[in-house]
């Protein structure tokens, strides 16, 4: 029985979520109608991929689906990139080596480094999408909370609305490895169509070599996709979607980032758009 069908464990997850994230914040999501504020960010006409709609991540029926991952994303996050995730996202940030214009922030979830990307860069047009307008709605949250102006869109991650060269950089945080190994690819080939020549790709995730030896790991957090995303390499994802100067450097226990360019002329010899 998953935990949000047993009430008992309903009764362990407010408790421990009281202590966690605070009685006030816990009072807001409990108050909160999530259909309505859902309905201001959900896309009509997508349609959600079975890859996604048929996963309990985390544990929790219905995954990214069910408002109980957007109230409980953070608190989970928090275990799961030691030794501290602000430090481990802080180091996304201190990647970056341009000043950009134009941000998206892919599968931005409730928005933690969406809001450091803002906090970096206050000049910039920052956008973040997800496909849980649950999830949207905790990143707006904290975004209002901080006085932050980001922009916050619905849809997939592999078919973005958005055109071709339109930002200076897209980064991709703890995505690649909720995504089977076509769609991730996929999204890479979707961010080299949406950067501008010389922009930047920064991924951060799970450290492969290491998660390929702690499938235990893996087993705790009932992630679907991690086994194959381990066995797998971003480095060679990235180059087979046509980007360059392509490094990954490892950070904290299990995390890792990886960077790659748009080159201005395409592997075709065709000047990129």
């Amino acid at each position: 029985m998953s935990i949000t069908q047993n009430p008992i464990g309903q009764l362990f997850i407010k408790s421990m979520l009281r202590v966690l994230i605070g009685k006030k914040q816990l009072q807001f999501y409990d108050t909160l109608n999530w259909q309505t504020q859902s309905d201001r960010f959900r896309q009509p006409d997508l349609i959600y991929p079975h890859y996604y709609s048929s996963q309990n991540y985390h544990g929790i029926e219905g995954g990214y689906l069910n408002p109980v991952a957007a109230i409980t994303y953070d608190v989970v996050a928090a275990y799961t990139a030691p030794p501290n995730e602000t430090w481990i996202r802080q180091q996304l940030i201190a990647a970056i080596d341009c000043q950009p214009r134009r941000i998206l922030d892919l599968g931005c979830g409730t928005g933690s480094a969406t809001l450091m990307l803002k906090q970096a860069f206050p000049q910039a047009v920052v956008i973040g999408l997800d496909l849980s307008p649950y999830m949207l709605i905790v990143a707006e949250y904290k975004a209002q909370l901080a006085g932050l102006n980001i922009n916050w869109i619905h849809g997939l991650a592999e078919a973005t609305p958005f055109k071709e060269a339109d930002f200076d950089l897209v980064t991709v945080s703890f995505l690649l490895h909720e995504t089977p190994v076509e769609i991730s690819q996929l999204i890479l080939q979707e961010c080299f169509r949406i950067l501008k020549p010389e922009g930047e790709l920064i991924i951060l995730d799970g450290n492969q070599k290491r998660l390929r030896h702690a499938k235990w790991l893996i087993d705790i957090f009932q992630e679907p996709y991690s086994k194959v995303y381990a066995a797998e390499s971003v480095n060679t994802w990235i180059g087979e979607a046509g980007f360059e100067s392509v490094k990954t450097e490892y950070i904290g226990w299990i995390d890792q980032i990886t960077q790659g360019i748009k080159p201005i002329v395409s592997k075709c010899g065709c000047e990129s758009l």
